[in-house]
Parts: C-alpha cells; structure tokens; sequence
C-alpha cells in the first residue's frame, strides 16, 4: 500500500472484524479503510461498501485474514477466500517460506487446488536468499504451477509492529517509518507485476440504497485512545442518515452539545485514572439520566459501569448496573449472533444481529440487569445475555455494523430527545 500510494490513490480494504490494522491503512494510505466481513455484514453489503469506498480511487488493495480459507468454523463464510469470490477479485498469495524449499511448492500447489479463487501472483515471505528464492520458483515450475513470483520479501528485524493484547499497537501510536516500509517493498516486489494484477479487475454494477429518512442531528463520537474501535462504514452510515459528528475525547475534552453519544470500543484499562479523574464522566452520566440516547460497545461497557478494576477499583460513568475487572486472560473471541429481547436504541425487539466479540473482561450484573440481546452464537456478558440497558443508554461486549443494527432507531431517538 505504501508503495503505490506514492503515485497512486490507494483505497484500503481489511478481511474481517478488524479494527486495528485499517487505521494503519488509513494512516498510509490517506483514505479510510474499510472492513469486509461476509458474515456480519452478507454477501450485498460487501458488494455495498466496496462500491463506495472504491469510487475515485486507482486501485484497491484488501487485507486477507488468517489464512486464505479460514472462515466461521468450517466454512468459507467471512473467509479472505469468501470475499475474493464476492467481489471477483483476484488474489496475491503470500507464503511463509522460513525454513522450506521444495515445501513451499506443496503448499502453493494445496491453495491452488484447494478451491478455485483467481490466484494470479505469489508473494515469498522471510526468503533467505535469492538461491532460496529460485530454489522455489524452480520447484513450481517442476509441479506445473504456472503462477508467478512477484515478490520475495527477506528476513527484518526493522519491518515490525509491536503488539499487545488486542492486537497491534494502534495507528496512532506507532511512529512508523512509512518510507523505510515502502523502499522495502519496492526493493523486494514487482510493483508493475502488482499493477498488472490490480488492473485486470472489473468492479461490477452496484445498485447502492439509500436512506429512507433524514435525521438533523448532532451525534458526539467518543474519540482518543481509550476509544479509537469503530467501523469507518458505521461513521458513513450516521452521516448518510443526515447525523452531524462530533468528535471528542472522554480522557481530556468537555462533553460537547450533542443530542446523542456512540462510544466505540478500545483501551479504556489504560487510561482508567485520567478516565476517573475527568468531569466528562459526570457530564456523560447527567447526559444519560436526561435521557439522551447513548451506544457503546465493549470498551464503552466497561466505562458506562460503575467502575473498572485493574490495580485498584476506579468509578466509572455509574449508568449501567454492573462492574468490571480486566484479566490476565482471554475472556472472548468469536463471532457473535443474537436475537434482540428488548427493544433498544439500536435494534428492535426480534431482530436477529451479527457482530463479533473480543476482551479480557469480566463483568457482573445486577440481578436485576435489563438485558437487550440473548445470543445463539457467543459468550456475551453472563449465561448467553449480553446488552445491558438503563434509560435510553445501552452497552454490549458486541461490536456490531451497521449491516445488522439500525442507525435510523438511533437517530430517530435522539431527534426525540433534542425536541424536548
């Protein structure tokens, strides 16, 4: 991405419910990324946001996820592979090769047969050498794989993005040397090769939908680095819907005149002290006992609580009935489908809403704790519930798209609650 984007408009794309490395994309590139995930959001409205995001640009590169065949369980859906096929794009195989040779050209030849995806390119991951890399190229060759090697990228130590619990560090921060990063792959790839296989794409003919209803209102989006997890199509969809955003930090920002609040998720454990310590906590809980309408997920869960443990216990917004604690451990990782059991800001009573989970968290409830979603697929917050509601504030371990939830529901509450 780097590389082309020196010349080129790049429209960045990522495989899956991945909130991380689209801001990456986002930070090179200069567009915002997008995420494709064939379970969340359906085989339309991933045909939807790649028509949308890719007007204007000059080419688009999407980010796989995992391995190119894994998806939910043991089907292809949500699969890098899924979404090649949805969007008839071809496909660049990249292929660790440490420690292998002949080996490779088995495995190469496993994907190629495997299932019938457009693999027009091979990219040769930790090469050792160019011996190594012809050692390689000669074995496909000798098994009758026809695919060319476009790139062979070295062992580096230099190429590296420290990680944490939840993933790579956040976009904004790492100070990456973007310049080392593109020299790197202009040095190790055929960028031409690359731009031969991009243009062979034909995007096909989308019929986009649009928004039945408009809704004038201000909707204040909670924005630093204990909140930064949102899909960049969730802010298309607000302001598709007619919503103004206004963006703010809980950590340092007075609560601004909003109608309305969305708090994505992200790492709120880090900055539990200054989180405590802000009159913006207040101001959000006034807010709610006012009811304005108020969404978060995950994160937001734990802030919108009474408190948060991590060295010691810190109070929070205190909206929600339940406390949280983080833990050494992995609590969730999956995706997630619910029915909706109550109405809420975001999904009426008997929908059916997709998502996926992911924290080290554990919360308890009141007992007496109004719940918005059972789920059929997932962990939830306790015993298969999750989606804790108090006014018009709700907050789940889902992160949801705007695919499977309803902007409009929001939007039309906080109209409500600006006309009072």
């Amino acid at each position: 991405m780097a590389a082309l984007s020196k010349k080129y408009k790049i429209q960045p794309f990522k495989v899956g419910p991945d909130f991380i490395d689209p801001g990456h994309h986002t930070a090179i590139c200069g567009r915002a990324s997008r995420n494709l995930d064939s379970y969340i959001m359906d085989e339309k409205g991933v045909l939807e946001t790649f028509a949308r995001a890719s007007q204007g640009a000059d080419f688009c590169i999407i980010e796989g996820v995992m391995g190119l065949f894994d998806g939910l369980d043991d089907t292809e859906v949500a699969s890098s592979a899924h979404v090649a096929k949805i969007l008839d794009v071809p496909v660049v195989l990249v292929v660790n090769v440490y420690g292998v040779s002949r080996s490779a050209a088995a495995v190469i030849k496993g994907f190629t047969e495997f299932d019938r995806v457009n693999i027009q390119g091979i990219i040769l991951n930790n090469a050792g050498s160019k011996r190594h890399t012809e050692l390689i190229r000669n074995s496909l060759r000798s098994a009758g794989i026809n695919i060319p090697i476009i790139g062979a990228l070295p062992r580096s130590k230099e190429i590296s993005i420290p990680s944490r619990h939840l993933g790579l560090h956040t976009a904004g921060e790492n100070k990456l040397d973007i310049r080392l990063l593109s020299d790197f792959i202009e040095k190790h790839v055929d960028i031409e090769a690359v731009k031969t296989i991009a243009g062979n794409f034909k995007a096909q003919d989308i019929t986009l939908s649009e928004p039945d209803e408009i809704s004038s209102t201000r909707i204040g989006i909670a924005w630093d680095s204990a909140f930064c997890f949102y899909y960049q199509d969730s802010f298309d969809d607000l302001r598709r819907l007619g919503a103004d955003l206004t963006f703010f930090s809980p950590v340092s920002d007075e609560l601004p005149q909003v109608d309305g609040i969305y708090l994505g998720g992200g790492y709120p454990e880090l900055h539990v002290r200054e989180l405590e310590a802000s009159r913006t906590r207040d101001d959000i809980k006034k807010a709610a006992d006012d009811g304005m309408p108020i969404y978060g997920e995950c994160g937001a869960l734990l802030y919108l609580n009474e408190s948060l443990s991590t060295d010691r216990t810190y109070r929070m917004a205190g909206i929600l009935g339940a406390s949280s604690r983080m833990t050494d451990k992995l609590q969730a990782l999956s995706y997630t489908e619910a029915q909706v059991v109550s109405d809420s800001p975001i999904a009426r009573k008997g929908k059916i809403v997709r998502g996926h989970e992911f924290h080290y968290s554990v919360t308890e409830c009141d007992r007496d704790a109004r719940w918005v979603y059972r789920l059929r697929r997932g962990k939830g917050i306790n015993s298969g519930m999750d989606g804790l509601i108090e006014h018009n504030t709700m907050a789940s371990y889902m992160h949801t798209h705007p695919a499977s939830v309803s902007f409009a529901e929001f939007l039309r509450l906080c109209s409500r609650y600006k006309s009072f």
